[in-house]
């Protein structure tokens, strides 16, 4: 059963879908106890949740584009070029 260092260590990750059914299992029972790790967790929820509205309903800026590309060079792909 996860503690509350265990959870918050992977709230990331649980908020992302990537645990194993088991790890998520023993989050969602710790965050049904826990009301400080309940609080967090809605806060993280909320802040991810607000950056995706965010990030599809603004254009991102060239120059922020520009230096995305730089940091990644060639590895950056054409996937993510504005058209």
């Amino acid at each position: 059963m996860a503690d509350c260092e265990a959870t918050l260590r992977e709230l990331f990750v649980f908020l992302d879908g990537e645990l194993t059914a088991e790890e998520q299992d023993d989050i969602v029972a710790h965050l049904n106890t826990c009301t400080d790790c309940q609080g967090a967790f809605e806060f993280h929820l909320e802040l991810k949740t607000a950056v995706a509205e965010k990030c599809r309903n603004d254009d991102m800026p060239p120059s922020l584009m520009a230096k995305i590309e730089n940091c990644f060079g060639d590895a950056f792909g054409s996937p993510f070029q504005n058209p």
